[in-house]
């Protein structure tokens, strides 16, 4: 596939409801979208493209017990090892101290925004999305937006929804070169008047969905365009997740 012409987008699911947001970044990282939208608004936006590689934030496949048997295999007790109801790809990043939910066998047992994303998978692959790495013009991948900033970061950020985890989020992506609002400016519209009365330039940040659906984007991005700056983890039998970096370090 050649992506001189693709669009990459990012998917989040919202956990609080049926929706999605996502952010469209074209080949020069300026955003062309980043908007909320139902299952039905995405779709239709997603038929629309010719040459498209879209990143979701979100399980493409259940646990499969994969952890399982590499605990048996390496002569462990599973029973004894914290958390085993993970996929491989989580297990391995929990294993490097990046906290991460993990994914139940059962699809009934898994998170509403969970099953929304098998929904929103299934639907791509009847428009025609293959998994990535393939040759078509219409290819799909699995991210996680915490393992996505804590890799780039090279640590564990503050929350999403504190104002230290948005400012280090947002200047993660503005100094890989995505164009959005520079972070920094936020603290020069900072004054002793505005901080006594509570008013803070909050407009200069962007809300924790939109940050999460940019840094999926920019995986996508970065894995079309610099494929020796990511690297997935995991088993294709369970989802491989996409990571922008090129080798984990042992702990985070």
């Amino acid at each position: 596939m050649t992506f001189q012409d693709s669009v990459f987008i990012g998917i989040d699911p919202t956990s609080s409801y049926k929706s999605f947001t996502y952010a469209v970044l074209d080949r020069e990282l300026n955003i062309k979208s980043l908007t909320n939208g139902e299952m039905d608004d995405v779709l239709v936006f997603l038929r629309g493209q010719v040459r498209a590689v879209v990143a979701i934030n979100a399980p493409a496949g259940v646990n499969r017990g994969l952890v399982k048997e590499k605990m048996k295999k390496e002569m462990r007790t599973p029973h004894k090892i914290r958390g085993m109801d993970l996929r491989l790809a989580e297990y391995e990043l929990r294993g490097r101290g990046i906290n991460v939910t993990g994914t139940p066998s059962n699809v009934g047992l898994c998170a509403s925004w969970v099953q929304l994303g098998f929904d929103l998978y299934r639907e791509l692959e009847t428009m025609g999305f293959e998994k990535y790495p393939q040759d078509g013009n219409l290819q799909v991948m699995e991210t996680h937006p915490h393992a996505c900033y804590c890799v780039m970061a090279g640590g564990i950020p503050a929350s999403r929804l504190l104002l230290e985890g948005k400012l280090q989020r947002q200047l993660l992506l503005h100094e890989r070169g995505l164009r959005i609002k520079d972070p920094m400016d936020f603290f020069e519209e900072i004054t002793r008047y505005k901080i006594t009365k509570g008013i803070l330039p909050h407009e200069l940040l962007l809300p924790p969905e939109q940050l999460d659906a940019l840094v999926a984007a920019y995986t996508a991005w970065l894995t079309a365009n610099k494929q020796e700056q990511v690297m997935a983890i995991g088993d294709d039998r369970e989802g491989m997740i996409q990571l922008p970096i090129s080798q984990l370090k042992e702990t985070y």
